[in-house]
């Protein structure tokens, strides 16, 4: 006869621990990793800033490419009657067997015209029609391959010039700060000193918190971090916002090849920290921040917006079925008053009815045929006939 182990038994664990060390459940990580980079990552970035701050080439220093081979630079009078146009641009980019197809969208006009009130609506427009088409795609039938194009993280650019937030950079920013993740940037910080990017700096901060403008908030660090990993974290909320600068070409000192910019006084490294917040930037936005945007969009920002198309459907179809009831009662009303008059009419019948035949029993205990004194000469009445 076979001895029978029960599995959660004392024995049975310890011949699944001799037998095997694991049961293969602790792969799963390296499952979904395996199948996230075969499907690859998506990720959209929106910058924002009036023209010559440079832009273009920031993006293009961040992920070493060029994205803006055929952009022109426009003239004085193109300027003038100038309106925020979107300009969309995706390219894939590998590295070490991982893709990326980022879409870089940019807002060429924003700022340059001399009526910049209204410069936000293009972009606003922008960011609602990519939450509408998600949702839309999200309630059909075909899940299956949806695109996501919503925007992920916007670069916003404030100029070097000025003591802080300008009016036109305070309303941007309180129209799209609960619909996108806003991440602030000093352009072209080259040309101030380090004192002069502090004080700007400190400003910012407080037109920020003084006008309550949430901008993209750093996720606390696990207490299980090493000290390395929250070292640099410290590093990368204090130096919000991003005094940053962009270079396009490579030039050689003392052997080593860097992107950087050749002044008559020196040379300004671009991936130098002590220069500037370039390599902060990028380690933000691309090594330790990416995935946690993209799960702020969804869970946050997309789900408001979700939240308020559902609301509106219900208030459409609440008034739908309103009217529907006020319809149903007015011809509920019609046929109740046609009732009435019938009910009315049965009424005054049943009267009548009783009438007569009250006067019949008078006429039967007086001795009169009833029939016969109905039946009066003419020319004369009876009460009864009367009534």
């Amino acid at each position: 006869m076979k001895d029978f182990t029960f599995l959660g038994s004392p024995a049975s664990t310890n011949h699944l621990q001799n037998a095997q060390d694991f049961i293969g459940f602790a792969t799963l990580p390296e499952q979904v990793h395996r199948k996230s980079v075969k499907r690859g990552f998506d990720f959209t970035l929106m910058v924002v800033g009036e023209s010559g701050l440079g832009k273009s080439t920031l993006i293009n220093s961040l992920f070493l490419t060029d994205l803006y081979k055929e952009r022109k630079v426009p003239t004085g009078e193109s300027l003038v009657e100038k309106t925020v146009s979107i300009e969309k641009k995706t390219i894939e980019i590998e590295e070490r067997g991982v893709k990326l197809r980022l879409t870089v969208v940019d807002t060429p006009g924003f700022g340059d015209a001399v009526n910049c009130e209204e410069g936000w609506k293009a972009v606003e427009r922008y960011v609602d029609e990519q939450f509408n088409k998600f949702f839309q795609d999200e309630s059909g039938l075909n899940r299956k391959n949806i695109q996501d194009h919503r925007v992920h993280c916007c670069l916003y650019f404030v100029p070097p010039y000025g003591h802080g937030l300008r009016q036109m950079d305070v309303e941007f920013m309180r129209r799209l700060h609960r619909k996108v993740n806003i991440v602030p940037v000093i352009a072209k910080s080259d040309t101030l000193t380090k004192a002069e990017i502090h004080k700007l700096k400190t400003n910012i901060l407080n037109d920020i918190e003084n006008n309550k403008i949430k901008i993209y908030q750093f996720p606390e660090c696990d207490s299980d971090e090493d000290e390395d990993f929250k070292q640099q974290d410290r590093e990368l909320k204090a130096s919000i916002p991003f005094a940053v600068i962009g270079s396009n070409c490579v030039i050689e000192v003392a052997g080593k090849k860097m992107r950087g910019r050749q002044y008559p006084w020196g040379i300004v490294e671009v991936e130098n920290s002590a220069h500037c917040d370039f390599v902060k930037l990028r380690t933000m936005l691309i090594s330790t921040h990416m995935q946690d945007m993209k799960e702020v969009t969804q869970d946050v920002h997309y789900e408001n917006f979700r939240a308020q198309c559902i609301s509106q459907m219900q208030q459409v179809a609440m008034k739908e079925r309103n009217k529907l009831k006020r319809e149903s009662a007015a011809n509920f009303d019609q046929v109740g008053d046609a009732d009435k008059l019938l009910q009315q009419k049965d009424e005054e019948i049943r009267r009548m009815q009783e009438m007569l035949s009250q006067m019949q029993e008078k006429l039967k205990e007086s001795g009169k045929d009833p029939a016969a004194a109905l039946c009066l000469e003419p020319g004369k009445r009876d009460s009864v006939v009367n009534v």
